[in-house]
């Protein structure tokens, strides 16, 4: 039987590895109790895969990719829950079909998913629905719940990472052209986005003084 996109997928082998996948959305999260659970439905830690503080609403993370890379004809993939795989019906989707043409499976828990079952994969898309409307739903709160904290006046906003005598002499290190940004970013132990920022906002106070004269 051809997949949704044309191509017809491998046969399935009789044995194969279980591959492991976990994640979690947050940094204050912890992934120990997904862990066990795979380990649990029999794979082996070395074969775990995770992605810690990552979104489920986008396909582009270093864990799931290295997890569907170890994925061979005949092996399995394992997830605690499809919301862990993904919060996007497009993405469980694809995802899905890709494991398929590679002869591969898919498991959600103890539950093999089948996309020749009619039911299974009726079960399947409800789950994938399920699990996008509840990230939508929690974005939903989120954004309310910032703008409730903004009229009562508790919002402030993240603190910046550097103080304003550490941008002033980033800025300057800058200015001197003795340090690319990279180096930057290594010598005041931040991001090359905050490097980044510390020159938008410089350049802003610059303009605006100009602007005042």
């Amino acid at each position: 039987m051809a997949s949704s996109n044309g191509r017809r997928p491998r046969a399935r082998s009789a044995s194969g590895t279980l591959v492991g996948y976990a994640r979690c959305s947050t940094a204050g999260q912890d992934l120990t109790a997904q862990r066990q659970a795979l380990r649990d439905l029999g794979v082996a830690e070395r074969r775990i895969y995770l992605d810690h503080g990552l979104t489920g609403r986008h396909r582009d993370r270093p864990g799931l990719a290295q997890a569907l890379a170890a994925v061979r004809d005949g092996d399995t993939l394992v997830v605690p829950k499809l919301d862990r795989l993904a919060r996007s019906v497009p993405d469980a989707r694809a995802i899905a079909d890709e494991l398929e043409l590679r002869g591969a499976r898919l498991q959600l828990g103890a539950t093999v998913y089948d996309p020749r079952d009619p039911m299974g994969k009726m079960f399947f898309n409800v789950l994938a629905t399920f699990a996008e409307f509840e990230a939508d739903l929690l974005s939903l709160r989120t954004r309310e719940g910032m703008l409730v904290a903004k009229a009562k006046g508790r919002l402030k906003g993240k603190p910046p990472k550097l103080s304003a005598s550490r941008q002033a002499h980033l800025i300057k290190l800058l200015e001197a052209g003795e340090h690319s940004i990279p180096e930057l970013a290594e010598l005041f132990a931040v991001s090359r986005a905050t490097v980044y920022r510390v020159i938008q906002r410089a350049e802003r106070a610059r303009f605006a003084s100009v602007a005042r004269s």
